[in-house]
């Protein structure tokens, strides 16, 4: 393994680590919030913020495609070491982000307000408030729209330390947020709505004041590259349509949710889905520290290191998601009353439905950065794309026909198994990807690794009662069992090497003398 290789490796391990810390803290903030929250403001009151939430951040897809774009395009200039490409991608992505921003706030202040007025199921008595709540989701999506660059710069250059820093004073944030929640006499609807917006103008402004004091690409100073922009948009653009797919997909299927079934169901989703993001944080976190390693890897056509990075990271990721899904999807019910005393009808069934599709999109997660290093886009996102549209058009169908409101959720574990063979073939053709090595290195042996390591877990929780005592007993055994499994069946020996060397030792050893410890001035 040459040096360059070692310090890249040593440097994903630490800043996983940097995010992993970070997101422990957050997520235990979270959780607890999200109890106080759910239970000031009631379940359909809850749910009436996350639907009017939702239609919000339906059109955040322009800027979910940009944000992408933006990310391929520093992280390759930076692998070419182009100084002045990389300060005319930043400058010219701050440009085109409030271009996003501004079409973004009239299209929901025209089109998405009318669509609250006339198709949302909100109860009469709340429905100023829910309009308080949009308007404030609005100004706050535009601020994050415009921040997206500043974001971007950080993960680029890799200081994945500033969101663990950040992060402290953000959820203590939170913590305020709900303390005043409780205490202010007003509608807690409408002050819930206004403090969220304030923590995160906050917030953004943090992040682009760090990267004006520490990356000098950060410094704006007018340009407009007319050739530039064509490029960026021109690979935004195939990625606006998978993003608005996606949008349909999760939102979309939320607002049929409410218009079908009414916002305790929305309330449901809602909570099934933040234990899914809580879950799906520790493979995001890796994802995000392995991501600039790859697409780097491609741009200075290192292609055999970047497949390495890609299988073992596949492989990684599922079982990171795995060690922490099993006792979720065991002690479901158990958890969620522990958590939030009130838990909306179908909740549980929603949670260990999201959690499955979780798993089983999980490990092709890293295989779409070869897809965007490349800037061969097209086909994938065209595929995938068609995915998540049928996921949207498919639960329409299966409400207007008298279907369930949990038949979405069989509906998404379904397609999930579809798209990971979509994926591999749509690689494979327009990337030369090892479709097969894959498919029979990576993906096959996961289904015995993780069989293996259900057993312990499952027959504790068959043959003994469940109270707070064997949850923690049952976690700490499956866990062990989990890492013993997935250790000697699992792993092949280089991956086994990298964690042991680079993870481990080299972490310990070189953290002292790293910059990327350094605290944000």
């Amino acid at each position: 393994m040459s040096i360059q290789s070692s310090n890249n490796n040593t440097r994903i391990a630490k800043n996983t680590l940097l995010l992993y810390f970070r997101m422990l803290f957050t997520m235990a903030v979270s959780l607890y919030t999200s109890r106080i929250v759910l239970n000031t403001l009631g379940v359909e009151d809850f749910g009436v913020y996350n639907v009017v939430g939702g239609i919000v951040s339906m059109l955040s897809f322009f800027n979910s495609s940009m944000a992408t774009s933006t990310q391929r395009f520093l992280n390759y200039e930076m692998g070419q070491n182009n100084g002045k490409g990389l300060r005319d991608v930043f400058v010219n992505a701050v440009n085109a982000h409030y271009l996003i921003g501004f079409i973004t706030v009239i299209g929901l202040e025209t089109v998405g307000l009318w669509f609250v007025y006339n198709k949302l199921n909100i109860p009469q008595g709340q429905f100023d408030a829910a309009l308080w709540v949009f308007h404030c989701s609005v100004l706050s999506l535009f601020v994050s729209i415009i921040s997206t660059p500043y974001n971007a710069a950080i993960i680029a250059n890799e200081r994945m330390g500033v969101y663990a820093y950040y992060s402290i004073i953000e959820v203590v944030l939170k913590l305020v947020i709900v303390y005043l929640l409780v205490v202010i006499p007003y509608n807690k609807l409408i002050v819930y709505g206004l403090l969220t917006l304030i923590v995160s103008i906050a917030m953004q402004i943090m992040y682009i004041v760090y990267c004006i004091r520490n990356f000098t690409e950060c410094r704006y100073k007018w340009s407009w590259n007319m050739q530039l922009m064509k490029k960026m948009f021109f690979f935004s653009g195939w990625m606006l349509f998978g993003c608005i797919s996606d949008m349909l997909s999760k939102q979309g299927v939320n607002v049929l949710i409410n218009i079908f079934f009414g916002p305790v169901f929305n309330a449901a989703r809602a909570i099934a889905v933040q234990v899914q993001a809580a879950v799906n944080n520790f493979v995001t976190n890796f994802m995000t520290a392995v991501r600039p390693q790859i697409i780097k890897s491609y741009s200075a056509g290192e292609f055999q290191h970047m497949y390495r990075l890609v299988f073992s990271s596949s492989k990684l990721s599922f079982y990171l998601l795995f060690v922490l899904t099993t006792p979720v999807l065991i002690y479901t019910e158990f958890i969620l009353q522990l958590w939030l005393k009130i838990v909306p009808e179908y909740c549980v069934l929603f949670t260990r439905l999201v959690l499955i599709e979780l798993l089983i999109s999980s490990a092709y997660v890293p295989i779409a950065q070869i897809n965007q290093a490349s800037g061969k886009i097209r086909n994938y996102q065209m595929a995938i794309s068609i995915i998540f549209l049928a996921s949207f058009i498919l639960t329409y169908v299966l409400y207007k026909i008298g279907m369930p409101v949990y038949s979405t959720f069989i509906l998404s574990v379904a397609l999930a198994i579809v798209g990971l063979f979509v994926r591999v073939i749509i690689l494979k053709h327009d990337n030369a990807f090892p479709a097969s090595t894959y498919l029979f290195k990576v993906m096959l042996p996961l289904i015995p690794v993780a069989g293996l390591s259900l057993v312990i877990p499952v027959l504790i929780y068959k043959y003994t009662e469940t109270t707070f005592l064997t949850f923690l007993l049952n976690s700490f055994m499956g866990f062990l069992s989990s890492i013993m499994v997935i250790w000697i069946f699992g792993l092949d020996k280089v991956e086994k090497s990298f964690i042991t060397e680079k993870l481990i030792v080299e972490f310990i050893k070189n953290k002292s003398d790293d910059k990327d410890w350094k605290t944000p001035d």
